[in-house]
């Protein structure tokens, strides 16, 4: 039996806020449309304004070392080309990153999330012609809400999925199964991808998608129950096609 498509997000700005879809065109050899096109580059990661194509996320102020982006929410408005973000401290802020002056509000807004030990947030930076995701190829990442549904009794609590800033998550499916899919294709709605590997988590997940604060060792609970740090899996798409809520999931061969 398929299993079934239960959520959809993204994440326009890199560790800074996410989306909730109903439904996405997904396009062979890309990334989620407006998933991660942009990130905020820190002092130390030498980008400029001369830097092109992708770039590791060493490179970018990210929840795993500024927690208080978790509890950031993003709504993007695709024909103005503009992106409004909330946080529970601040006030709410709507900016086109691709505007100079965009860019140095949006660094204004987000300097406060940052740590003061860390580098400092600089500049917005844009790949071009895919998104900033944490794999050197264009990916969309799969989770399963059956997996999370088994950490969630491993941490004797409810763990919000919003930890895992993933795509698609899909329901249906024995825990854990979704790493047996590497190397295969999967079905998804009309569209088709191809799984190339197991997502390893760092302290992201640790911190609270609505207080911004770290609450819960996710990782060691992943250790402890399981012996790996590995929560869902990236793929890449290998047919395009629309994905909605509802759509079935099929593992192909």
């Amino acid at each position: 039996m398929p299993g079934i498509v239960t959520d959809i997000w993204r994440h326009p700005i890199k560790s800074h806020g996410r989306e909730a879809l109903a439904e996405v065109a997904l396009t062979k050899g890309t990334t989620l449309p407006w998933d991660r096109v942009w990130a905020v580059a820190h002092e130390a990661s030498g980008i400029s304004d001369s830097t092109r194509g992708w770039r590791p996320v060493q490179n970018f102020v990210v929840c795993a070392r500024a927690p208080e982006l978790a509890a950031i929410n993003a709504t993007v408005d695709e024909s103005a080309g503009t992106i409004t973000l909330t946080h529970p401290r601040l006030a709410r802020i709507t900016v086109d990153p691709d505007i100079p002056e965009d860019r140095n509000r949006l660094i204004e807004w987000v300097t406060p999330l940052a740590p003061p030990d860390r580098a400092r947030p600089v500049r917005v930076y844009r790949a071009g012609g895919r998104g900033l995701t944490d794999t050197e190829f264009p990916s969309v990442s799969i989770l399963s809400r059956s997996s999370l549904d088994a950490l969630s009794a491993e941490a004797g609590q409810e763990v919000a999925p919003e930890r895992w800033r993933g795509n698609i998550w899909v329901e249906g499916f024995e825990a854990w199964s979704e790493f047996g899919w590497v190397g295969r294709r999967v079905r998804i709605g009309d569209a088709e991808l191809r799984v190339i590997e197991p997502i390893q988590r760092c302290r992201a997940t640790t911190a609270n998608p609505e207080t911004g604060r770290r609450d819960l060792d996710t990782l060691a609970l992943l250790d402890a129950g399981w012996g790996h740090r590995n929560f869902g899996v990236y793929a890449e798409v290998a047919a395009s096609g629309r994905v909605r809520t509802g759509d079935p999931v099929t593992i192909l061969g």
